[in-house]
């Protein structure tokens, strides 16, 4: 009897389709899936909703048109300050931004490193450094300047500080998100051979999240220089100051030109941040982002490796472009606290006065106002920021998909749509706002468009990112059975990219209901009114009830963000 020792052939693998496609099988729905699923839908629904009731029509913007002339006709020729007085004020607007980002900078590292789950040293410790970046980040950088305007009177200190202490929250959350990704290898390997906690995360951590914390501060120097206009608002020197005055006096023609120079330079800080970072940190999609795994691997191995007497870094090309630029860094930072002309004393001299400073804001209570008052417009200023996201999220996800590598037909559409980001990016939502104010009058129309317009430079940037980082395998199987590139884009590109992009999004809303509070200073409706009424007439404790309701609501929206991430992560 002969046995058949004969391999069968192996059975030809079937087509790939658009599920197989994708990265892996969809996931079995589960209660907690189904519940976020529900959310989504729910928060999508109060977004129309939301931006339904606001009535923004075409037909209404079209009956705008005529007050668009009478304020072009009150415009009239664009007036500049003297070019002395408007070198003064553009370099003391850079300096104190650079100075506050830097401030911010420096204090995000203590911060991450113990709000990081594999650095912290204990759970309380990381409790309090989690608190820091979410408190810092619900509460308005200018909320921070009130505050400080009051302790150091009107000043460029007010501005760093309020600046500095506000962009803690993000670039602190950012950064120790990253070190909680880190390849844990290098920092095992210093600890194993003796070294101290400061040298593993020196030698094994820092190495590698060091491009994602320039990145991080590069990207929010460039949103603090679009919020440094409503600074001025409150006080604080600088271009958004004499800007204020000029649009309070009716001096529309010198109001508009100091936006002019104000867009101009946030799309100059723009152009610049991106292309340091292109210098400094590379590409970091497709082919290239393993490349520059393997690099920041190579510089955390280099730094976890014991020095000897006969140890010589080569002077590289990349080596002497890094140190020239961390020299630059420098200049530009000693130029920036020049040019701010600080008085170093006053941070001496006032705590002595800070408790009676401090007990004006204590205990919270609402005036006059009622909590009903108080609780619609926290509601108005929500419905304001959900439907600028909806709103964005519309034509980020057109021209965000247009500007990614992968999907973009051809280069040239890619740089138009990189291109028109920038220039949208460039736009601060504080002076489009005042524009659209004056035109079309005061409510949420104007801080909805507003926001939905600054929306889409960052959004649009953020998703065309995301969707250049998504696998290129599953893209390469549906070209190779025939797909178009529309198919290909909606049963694999977009699927791979739409967990990040429900992040962005919640990012987006986080962010829009801060900027929607700032809104209601300049007449965009909402709890802003009150916040900016409660200011001026000294009302303390009414801050601090407006700050407390910001505060729980931005609480909120990142419990929702954080839980909807972990359960479709």
């Amino acid at each position: 009897m002969s046995v058949d020792t004969r391999i069968p052939a192996p059975k030809p693998a079937p087509a790939p389709t658009a599920v197989t496609a994708r990265s892996g099988a969809l996931p079995r729905p589960t209660p907690e899936r189904t519940a976020v699923v529900l959310t989504l839908l729910a928060i999508v629904g109060i977004s129309i909703y939301s931006l339904a009731k606001a009535e923004i029509s075409v037909s209404n913007m079209l009956g705008s048109i005529s007050n668009a002339e009478r304020f072009l006709a009150r415009v009239g020729t664009v007036k500049f300050p003297p070019l002395a007085e408007l070198l003064e004020l553009t370099g003391l607007t850079l300096g104190l931004v650079l100075t506050g980002t830097l401030l911010a900078a420096a204090l995000s590292v203590p911060v991450a490193y113990i709000a990081a789950a594999n650095t912290t040293p204990g759970p309380v410790f990381q409790a309090v450094g989690r608190f820091i970046t979410v408190f810092t980040r619900a509460i308005p950088d200018v909320v921070f300047a009130m505050v400080f305007i009051l302790v150091f009177s009107i000043g460029a200190l007010p501005g760093i500080l309020a600046i500095g202490l506000h962009s803690i929250g993000m670039i602190s959350k950012l950064f120790a998100d990253a070190i909680e990704q880190i390849d844990e290898g290098p920092r095992l390997a210093i600890r194993a051979s003796g070294g101290t906690k400061t040298q593993e995360f020196i030698g094994g951590v820092l190495p590698q999240v060091l491009p994602s914390w320039i990145a991080t501060v590069l990207h929010r120097n460039d949103i603090n220089l679009r919020g440094s206009v409503i600074l001025g608002y409150v006080g604080v020197v600088g271009l958004g100051l004499e800007m204020s005055h000029a649009f309070k006096s009716l001096n529309y023609s010198l109001g508009v030109g100091i936006a002019i120079v104000m867009f101009i330079l946030c799309v100059a800080m723009e152009l610049v941040s991106g292309a340091i970072r292109k210098v400094l940190l590379g590409h970091t999609s497709d082919t290239s982002r393993s490349t520059a795994k393997r690099a920041t691997a190579r510089r955390a191995a280099r730094a976890a490796a014991p020095l000897t007497a006969h140890s010589r870094r080569p002077w590289t090309m990349a080596r002497v472009r890094n140190l020239a630029w961390g020299w630059g860094a420098v200049a530009a930072a000693v130029a920036g606290v020049w040019v701010c002309d600080i008085k170093w004393s006053d941070l001496l001299e006032v705590w002595p006065k800070l408790p009676a400073i401090m007990a004006q804001f204590w205990p919270p209570n609402f005036g006059s106002y009622d909590f009903a008052t108080m609780a619609s417009a926290m509601g108005k200023t929500l419905a304001i920021a959900l439907a600028a996201v909806i709103l964005s999220l519309v034509f980020s996800l057109v021209l965000g998909s247009f500007a990614a590598r992968n999907v973009a037909p051809n280069d040239s559409v890619r740089t138009v749509s990189r291109l028109a980001l920038v220039m949208v990016r460039g736009v601060p939502e504080i002076i489009l706002a005042i524009l659209l104010i004056v035109i079309t009058g005061l409510g949420s129309q104007a801080g909805i468009i507003a926001l939905a317009f600054a929306g889409v430079g960052l959004l649009g940037k953020l998703i065309a990112d995301s969707l250049e980082e998504v696998q290129t395998g599953p893209q390469k199987a549906l070209t190779a059975t025939g797909a178009t590139r529309f198919q290909t884009y909606v049963s694999a590109t977009l699927p791979q990219g739409a967990r990040a992009i429900i992040g962005h999004s919640f990012y987006l809303l986080d962010s829009n209901i801060r900027a929607a509070t700032v809104l209601g200073i300049v007449g965009g409706g909402g709890i802003g009114y009150y916040l900016l009424n409660a200011g001026q007439g000294s009302n303390y404790q009414l801050v601090s009830s407006i700050v407390l309701m910001i505060l729980v609501t931005g609480l909120a929206v990142e419990g929702v963000a954080m839980w909807v991430r972990k359960v479709l992560r």
